[in-house]
């Protein structure tokens, strides 16, 4: 049996790095004995970070108590999935008379590895921004554009949109410039079942710059997604966290880990040494490329310049406008962008 279980005393880095080992959507928390205390997941890491906790902290107040469970003796497959359908649910611990965690049985296992049905669909606009020169990706762009760049079986801008997809989004746009007849011809041969248009800018416009040219189009809430990021989260949950906030624009995070493998000297107000700081570890959120903006911030986005998103964000917060953050784990954002990033993203795939 996988182990997916954590003590209440582990940290939310840890659970991080359980949930994304794991490749499940809750670890149950156990005590000592293993006994079942809580479920905790990463809806739960995510409201307790936006809470502005440190990675650093236990679990203890971000799990939940009392979670759904089934007594080994209890067992029925037709029950569990009721149960299941009842409370839409990712996973059920199985306890023994003891309540200690035996096994446990997951959505997928119980409908014969069907897929859980997505909580929302989308009804919402997606936009791609296709059109860069993908410098850091030469000698490949040289030859084809960066949408098209393989990952697996497929381009990675097919990975961006069959994610949106599962979540019923059919309306997409495609901002291109460099090489935009390949990009053109790829979908006029894919002939795919939703509709794609197309954006082309005449000079680069930058991040946001090109949204202009789809103003008419976009009149609702609507995603926007760089061409060489793979995110694996519950979009439907995304697009809810920004509308339920009511916020101008959202930017999907990945909270990101990074270890300093050398002593890191501190100094006092004089210059002199006041502690060295033996290989110190330093979390952040890091913006994924993906974001959720409201039609309304479009008319701050001047014609026919270079205009970046993270000038629109400087934009909304100046016209006293909010901006939420989603965080997601570090394994949830795939990065295709330049080759370091590239090739570990092959290693990975396999596995999404």
């Amino acid at each position: 049996m996988k182990d997916i279980t954590i003590h209440p005393k582990a940290t939310i880095k840890e659970a991080m790095e359980a949930l994304d080992k794991t490749a499940e959507k809750v670890l149950l928390v156990v005590d000592e004995n293993k006994v079942l205390i809580g479920s905790l997941t990463d809806g739960d890491i995510r409201r307790y970070i936006l809470k502005g906790r440190d990675l650093t902290s236990v679990i203890e107040d971000a799990y939940k108590p009392n979670p759904v469970f089934v007594f080994q003796e209890d067992f029925d497959q037709e029950k569990i999935k009721a149960v299941f359908l009842k409370n839409k649910i990712d996973v059920i611990p199985i306890l023994d008379q003891n309540r200690k965690v035996i096994n446990f049985i997951t959505w997928e296992k119980a409908f014969g590895n069907n897929r859980k049905p997505v909580n929302q669909k989308l009804d919402t606009p997606v936009v791609i921004m296709a059109g860069g020169r993908g410098t850091r990706l030469e000698p490949f762009t040289k030859v084809l554009p960066k949408p098209l760049l393989p990952v697996g079986e497929k381009p990675v801008i097919d990975h961006i949109i069959d994610r949106f997809r599962d979540y019923g989004a059919s309306e997409f746009y495609l901002t291109i410039h460099h090489m935009a007849k390949i990009l053109r011809a790829y979908f006029e041969e894919k002939n795919p079942d939703y509709s794609i248009g197309f954006a082309e800018e005449d000079e680069p416009r930058g991040t946001a710059g090109s949204l202009t040219l789809l103003k008419d189009k976009l009149n609702r809430p609507f995603f926007v997604s760089n061409c060489d990021i793979i995110i694996e989260a519950d979009y439907a949950d995304i697009f809810r966290f920004h509308t339920n906030n009511n916020y101008d624009i959202t930017l999907v995070a990945s909270a990101k880990q990074y270890n300093i493998p050398y002593g890191i000297c501190e100094l006092n107000g004089s210059g002199s040494l006041e502690r060295i700081q033996e290989k110190p570890e330093y979390s952040f959120l890091v913006n994924t490329g993906l974001y959720v903006l409201n039609p309304a911030v479009l008319e701050l986005i001047p014609e026919n310049q270079l205009f970046h998103i993270t000038h629109l964000m400087d934009k909304v917060k100046e016209n006293n406008g909010t901006i939420g953050v989603y965080p997601v784990s570090e394994k949830a954002w795939i990065d295709v962008g330049q080759w370091a990033e590239y090739r570990k993203a092959l290693k990975v795939i396999e596995g999404i």
